[in-house]
């Protein structure tokens, strides 16, 4: 057989097996009919791959989502089942994962099947390979750890601010079905930035191979520290190896030797070792053989490989039937076919303390429009009390001006100045351009509701059902506000 054949035959079973991945882990087939995400107990679960929480499909839960909760939730309790299901994935699998059981690997792959110049690997690919592991430190662990230690919140940075994932997968495969249609009101600066990277990426990925697993995947950083040790993955037969270079000038990726870090374990230097010195193992049991076997098997050995492949194929498709049945069918928690309208209402107690309901108001706004607080009901409100005479107030103005920008329709503000004004505010508004509504709050009547004494600043949070989860005098940092509005959007 040619070289060419047998690359042809084994990147056709790695695609296989990377199609019944994707399918596997969105087998809640009934989400993308009904525009609903399953909320079954699998959910605890993390798949291998990369696979957003918020796929209508998606069965289980991402493993980055999974490690950042679980870093934000330090303090109160540790992770350990989370941090025990990535060691176990690494230990056994590595980055083989990234070449065999990730979807997000296998959309790279199909892109840069699209014919047109590529761009091949240099040094400098090679040295870009290490931003992932920077990503990984700073969006996936530091931050996370830093939010729930410093304000006790979460804050999972790598899905809000980077993850192509979850935008393609959690919020376009939401935003595609009809009965959702509501939430594109609730579209903002986040989201378009979060499709530009997506984009950015897919466009990328057509002239770079794998350009977001190679640059960008914190997981792939993860697996990749486990690669030296991983049980099941490429291995070299260093008894045939004569240390020519044929595999690593095959791979796509920045590898420098077979196995090391940046190595996806998919394969394709074993059909490019002229000396048959490389194979895929599960420990001892050998998966996948060139063409002149492995040292010291027998002649039976490859007829004994096709029979482990079809039975393992043949269990893999019995779970596959089972779990599609299960997830769309038989689970308990699985509710009608039409999707259950979201409701905002609370039988909490009228009050301004944490967990209690705010007494409704209206206000009206210097730019003509009334601000009414049962209306905002299913987006998060905040609302600052703030005056001209105050200097931490007006500081601290454009940090509520950047929020309200950056989530424009999921957010209600309104920036409240007291009666008493020695100042016009007004006037002092007219040329700094914030973005929020501005009023002024007659006899204090706002000020009592929320239990304030007249000192300024004070900021007020409220979830989607109108409950106080934040009511502090004091400055806010930008940090602190976004912290309080993902607490608020939960």
């Amino acid at each position: 057989m040619d070289n060419g054949k047998k690359i042809r035959r084994g990147s056709a079973t790695r695609r296989l097996i990377q199609l019944y991945s994707a399918l596997l882990y969105n087998a809640h087939l009934r989400g993308f009919v009904s525009g609903q995400i399953y909320r079954g107990a699998a959910k605890a679960a993390c798949v291998p791959g990369l696979n957003c929480y918020s796929c209508p499909g998606a069965t289980a839960a991402c493993p980055l989502g999974a490690i950042q909760n679980a870093l934000a939730s330090t303090g109160h309790r540790a992770g350990w089942y989370v941090l025990g299901i990535l060691l176990l994935y690494g230990v056994m699998l590595g980055r083989t994962v990234c070449g065999w059981l990730c979807p997000v690997g296998l959309v790279q792959e199909l892109l840069h099947a699209i014919p047109t110049p590529k761009l091949q690997k240099t040094r400098f690919t090679r040295l870009l390979s290490g931003l992932k592991y920077a990503i990984l430190a700073v969006f996936v662990v530091a931050l996370p750890l830093w939010y729930g230690l410093r304000y006790d919140l979460p804050l999972p940075a790598f899905c809000k601010y980077i993850c192509p994932a979850g935008t393609a997968e959690g919020a376009v495969g939401l935003l595609a079905h009809p009965a959702n249609a509501s939430f594109f009101g609730m579209l903002g600066l986040a989201f378009t930035r979060k499709f530009v990277i997506l984009a950015g990426l897919g466009l990328a990925c057509v002239f770079v191979y794998r350009a977001f697993c190679r640059f960008i995947c914190p997981l792939g950083a993860l697996y990749g520290l486990f690669n030296r040790f991983n049980v099941i993955g490429v291995k070299v037969d260093a008894g045939r190896c004569n240390g020519c270079g044929a595999c690593v000038r095959a791979c796509g990726m920045d590898v420098r030797r077979v196995g090391d870090r940046e190595c996806i374990n998919c394969g394709l230097c074993m059909d490019a070792c002229n000396r048959g010195a490389i194979s895929i193992k599960a420990g001892r049991i050998v998966l996948a053989a060139p063409e002149a076997g492995c040292a010291g098997e027998g002649p039976d050995a490859p007829r004994r490989r096709v029979r482990r492949a079809r039975l393992l194929w043949a269990a893999a498709l019995a779970l596959l039937g089972l779990a599609l049945l299960w997830f769309s069918v038989l689970d308990p928690s699985l509710g009608g076919d039409a999707p259950a309208p979201q409701s905002y209402e609370s039988d909490a107690p009228v009050g301004n303390e944490v967990g209690q309901q705010l007494e409704d108001f209206t206000l009206q706004c210097y730019d003509g429009s009334a601000f009414t607080l049962s209306e905002q009901r299913g987006k998060v409100v905040v609302i600052n009390f703030w005056a001209t005479y105050c200097t931490p107030c007006k500081q601290e103005l454009p940090y509520f001006s950047d929020l309200y920008t950056a989530h424009e329709g999921d957010i209600a503000m309104v920036a409240i100045h007291p009666s008493l004004i020695t100042d016009d505010p007004e006037a002092y508004l007219a040329d700094k351009g914030y973005a929020m509504p501005f009023a002024t709050d007659g006899d204090d009547a706002v000020l009592n509701i929320v239990g304030g004494t007249g000192v300024y600043p004070q900021t007020v949070v409220l979830n989607r059902r109108g409950e106080v989860t934040y009511n502090e005098v004091g400055s806010v940092t930008a940090e602190l506000l976004d912290a309080l509005y993902e607490q608020a959007s939960e």
